[in-house]
């Protein structure tokens, strides 16, 4: 190197030169170090840029589904449950029926042409839109009527019920036994249908003196119903009848699957009889007539029956076990039981015979 250079050098090193690289002072060095272990470089102060929200699409649809089914269920109970397999007959007969609240006007619809069997022996049939038991008798708001308050009025309704449940859906009375709850309530001062308990209670029976007209009641070693549930249908009327008493009319249809009580070489069949009563009891006023309290008169009582039986009557329900493929002969009147638009064409007159008894169009 020349004499001129090594000393510009010399000089250049004690003054400074401009552009020469400078040492970094140990803070500079410090952050330098901290930098590179950790990768990516500090956000400066207005460079913040918040976190992206999540999207919860997903959560808002779930909810709305969620609040449309509550929304259905509270609507319409009765289908829902049919759509998931509840319900008498697993629902497949639709919904249940509002009350009966007036006479209808026509029959119910055809229903698929479907057998009873023991663990549905309603299906195929319009009873499996009915209500159970006691909840198929439609009773109808109370006013004051005759010598009765509203208040007393509506207590006749509620016990005029209770007759026909006591008659035609207690268990023991349709396993053969004494209707002691139903006598209960009829006027023990009446004394031809006194007469009448007395001798179709206690023989097998005449036409006249039929404990059917007014009681159903299967014979335990021949039939027994199936399950514990008895359809109805059919709904209580009232008015003012003689001396001002309260007349209430009841008319109501009842449908019991049986099947027979030993296996008989049947086993699993299902027979529905089917019992359409109109009962006319009167709640008399005391200060007129003779009665006791809590208790009424009756004024009339018919029945219609299908797959009850029609020979001399038992004092006993008979369904025609093993007949179910039968065809009916040329000429058989048929009805369809569960024809509620049309009146009872039977008084307090015999039972039928073999020679006049009807063939169930449906049952």
């Amino acid at each position: 190197m020349p004499d001129e250079e090594w000393e510009r050098f010399l000089r250049e090193s004690v003054t400074g030169a401009a552009g020469a690289p400078v040492e970094p002072s140990a803070r500079a060095r410090e952050v330098e170090r901290r930098l590179r272990e950790h990768a990516g470089q500090p956000e400066g102060p207005r460079t913040y840029s918040p976190a992206r929200p999540r999207r919860r699409t997903g959560w808002y649809v779930t909810g709305l589904v969620a609040a449309l089914a509550l929304l259905v269920v509270a609507l319409f109970p009765q289908r829902v449950v049919g759509w998931f397999g509840g319900g008498a007959d697993g629902g497949r007969d639709g919904a249940q029926l509002a009350a009966e609240s007036e006479a209808p006007r026509e029959a119910p619809g055809a229903e698929p042409g479907l057998r009873p069997t023991l663990a549905e022996p309603f299906r195929g049939s319009p009873a499996a839109r009915w209500a159970d038991g006691a909840a198929g008798i439609t009773v109808p708001p109370a006013r004051a009527t005759g010598w009765m308050d509203a208040a007393q009025v509506e207590r006749a309704l509620r016990q005029s019920r209770d007759f026909l449940v006591a008659a035609g859906l207690d268990p023991r009375v349709l396993r053969g036994e004494r209707p002691a709850k139903a006598i209960a309530l009829l006027n023990p001062h009446q004394t031809d249908v006194q007469e009448y308990l007395r001798a179709a209670l206690s023989t097998a029976g005449t036409p006249e003196r039929d404990p059917l007209l007014l009681f159903s009641r299967f014979r335990p070693e021949q039939a027994r119903l199936v399950g514990d549930v008895v359809k109805t249908r059919g709904r209580l009327t009232y008015r003012e009848g003689k001396r001002g008493a309260v007349e209430v009319t009841a008319d109501v249809t009842f449908v019991y699957p049986v099947a027979p009580a030993g296996d008989g070489g049947r086993d699993g069949e299902v027979v529905r009889t089917i019992v359409r009563r109109e009962v006319v009891m009167s709640w008399d006023d005391p200060a007129k007539v003779i009665t006791e309290p809590g208790t009424m008169s009756l004024v009339s009582y018919a029945l219609d029956m299908t797959n009850g039986g029609c020979s001399a009557p038992t004092g006993y329900f008979v369904p025609p076990f093993g007949t179910a493929d039968e065809q009916p002969a040329d000429g058989t009147r048929q009805v369809d039981p569960y024809d509620r638009s049309q009146p009872i064409d039977t008084g307090n007159g015999p039972a039928p015979t073999d020679d006049d008894c009807a063939t169930a169009a449906r049952s």
